[in-house]
């Protein structure tokens, strides 16, 4: 496919535009030995597309970690944004390459890029995905736990919206707000909406408000269904405030952080599972 350069990107200075060229596709169905070859031909490693993807934003998207390498390696730009303003970095989340997700970093990529309208942050991107691991990365990277997305709201709450437990726990781990807020809305909202019993439960052991109402003034169980097992898990937690003592651990947790919360959330978790089972069994002996 042969393609002429039209004029200058407006959206990034990093060099011509064109439809996609046979960069864009070798990085994006991953042929490597095409793309090395391409490269060394004299091939631009930064051509953009007219909404400003890079043949690095396809490789990451499409998670092939090599193409990836050969582009970095030939000089593409690593913090280059499309039109709706993602980066590769937010790509190789979106697609769950911890690979990818290691290499940009690894060059320099961004954790926290500015936020606009039209996109998210790399660590929103690895919660909707779903890669634990990915998440695990952000955080550690320095992503900003309470970044605020226009749609999303923060991290935490698209999380909790795409069921996604094992991404909550390490969000909270690291020191979300459990209780963030989106339009009145908390996180609590939104797993009670997918009705996922152990989200609910890791929610309130970290100290969940279980009375909190949204913009419409519903609490959480309104999004439950009745005797499902996320309203009998939030009816229950309704009708037994927070003792003291789980006050006070969720206090430490909160100061602490991480370790604390290792130590403490087994404790914690032991009896109010204790506690919820009897209530299941006798709903009025509690």
């Amino acid at each position: 496919m042969e393609v002429t350069a039209a004029r200058r990107s407006f959206l990034c200075d990093i060099g011509f535009w064109a439809d996609r060229t046979a960069l864009h596709e070798a990085a994006s169905h991953g042929r490597a030995l095409q793309l090395k070859q391409l490269l060394e031909s004299g091939a631009s490693v930064n051509v953009v597309t007219v909404d400003n993807i890079t043949p690095l934003h396809d490789a990451c998207i499409q998670a092939h970690p090599n193409c990836a390498r050969l582009l970095l390696e030939a000089g593409a730009q690593v913090d280059v944004r499309t039109i709706h303003g993602s980066t590769p970095l937010c790509n190789a989340c979106a697609s769950g390459s911890l690979e990818c997700a290691k290499m940009l970093l690894e060059h320099g990529a961004k954790v926290n890029p500015s936020l606009t309208a039209l996109t998210a942050s790399p660590l929103h991107e690895a919660c909707i995905q779903g890669n634990v691991e990915v998440v695990r990365l952000m955080i550690a990277s320095g992503a900003r736990l309470e970044a605020y997305d226009v749609h999303f709201g923060p991290p935490l709450h698209i999380a909790c919206a795409k069921g996604r437990v094992d991404c909550v726990k390490e969000l909270l781990n690291a020191g979300a707000n459990v209780n963030s807020v989106k339009f009145h809305e908390r996180a609590l909202h939104h797993a009670a909406r997918v009705d996922v019993e152990d989200m609910i439960e890791l929610l309130m052991e970290f100290g969940a408000d279980v009375y909190a109402t949204d913009n419409q003034g519903r609490k959480p169980v309104d999004y439950t269904t009745p005797a499902s097992p996320a309203h009998t898990c939030l009816v229950f937690y309704e009708s037994n405030p927070l003792s003291l003592q789980q006050l006070c651990r969720i206090t430490v947790r909160t100061r602490l952080g991480t370790r604390a919360s290792e130590v403490i959330g087994q404790l914690d978790i032991s009896h109010r599972i204790h506690s919820y089972l009897r209530y299941c069994e006798h709903p009025a002996s509690l």
